[in-house]
């Protein structure tokens, strides 16, 4: 088994209605290999970061089992930086500040000890570079998946068409799936994108769940009620990462165990919000992972009679 996660790892600036921090650990590849960890390793991260990103880190993560062969490091140089402020509904932000550093230099090379990838996610990026990614794997993998926004769609549409082809499975927001197929209705739109390429489909929808389409088939997951979110930034890496993790545990990829795929990423993306960046995924034991799955299980299920 061979899981590659590709992304941003960065520093990032957050604000929110329940408190600030200054610069603290982010990133799309971050956040979903520190999910994916608690399900599976090795897991290969490919990536760029400046000589300032923290040893420590690195040291943390490669005990879960993240190696680092194909993250490049440029010692004199800053890593990625983004700064943003949410506003009282958590679910709308202003970027404040965004430093792409040595992002703007990332030329992603797979190391050869990354060619036996079985499952690879392909986090947020420039659609160019993750396509080049997928260029460079001599044999396909069983399952690709990627990541993107509405940015790419603004000035790199062309590059992202081309990118959505290749892929398995496309992970997209609600406003984002909206915008790609110019389709209200959520169902509507996924047949449009699903017909640009790609097997499957999730829609995110943030604090009402995410949405899974394959063919003619849907499934929903809804989110987890929470009392406090402290912090939603990175909550969909983390979704992206506990699904990918789980199906490379697992090694199925059919529709049926993406259902769990789904409920497992939503299970870690209501821990990430709990606190700001990694930390709540630095913390949370298999015991308290298996417990929120429980509630998942519980919060859907119910018993009906229904009377003629």
């Amino acid at each position: 088994m061979s899981l590659v996660i590709a992304g941003t790892m960065a520093f990032d600036a957050i604000e929110t209605p329940f408190g600030k921090t200054d610069k603290i650990i982010g990133g799309s590849a971050t956040y979903a290999a520190w999910s994916a960890s608690h399900f599976t390793s090795p897991i290969k991260q490919i990536s760029i970061i400046g000589g300032d990103f923290p040893q420590e880190e690195i040291d943390a993560l490669k005990s879960r089992g993240v190696e680092f062969e194909g993250v490049d490091v440029l010692k004199d140089e800053k890593s990625f930086f983004w700064s943003g402020k949410y506003h009282l509904d958590m679910n709308t932000r202003d970027t404040l500040v965004t430093d792409l550093n040595v992002l703007a230099k990332f030329d992603p090379k797979v190391p050869a000890s990354y060619q036996d990838c079985e499952f690879l996610m392909l986090g947020n990026l420039m659609p160019s570079l993750q396509k080049q990614i997928i260029n460079q794997l001599p044999k396909r993998p069983k399952l690709i998946i990627m990541d993107t926004m509405n940015f790419w769609m603004d000035i790199a549409m062309d590059d992202l068409m081309e990118t959505i082809k290749m892929v398995d499975l496309l992970m997209v927001n609600d406003a984002e799936a909206r915008q790609l197929s110019g389709e209200y209705s959520l169902v509507k739109a996924a047949q449009k994108i699903m017909a640009m390429g790609p097997q499957f489909l999730i829609i995110k929808k943030g604090e009402h769940g995410a949405l899974l389409f394959h063919k003619t088939h849907v499934f929903f997951a809804p989110a987890l009620p929470l009392e406090e979110v402290f912090d939603p930034t990175g909550a969909g890496d983390t979704f992206a990462g506990g699904f990918i993790g789980h199906l490379a545990r697992t090694k199925d990829i059919s529709f049926e165990n993406m259902k769990t795929g789904i409920i497992i990423g939503s299970a870690m993306a209501s821990f990430v919000v709990e606190k700001f960046g990694t930390q709540r995924l630095k913390e949370i034991s298999n015991d308290q992972i298996m417990e929120r799955l429980n509630y998942f299980v519980d919060l859907v299920n119910f018993d009906i009679d229904i009377v003629s």
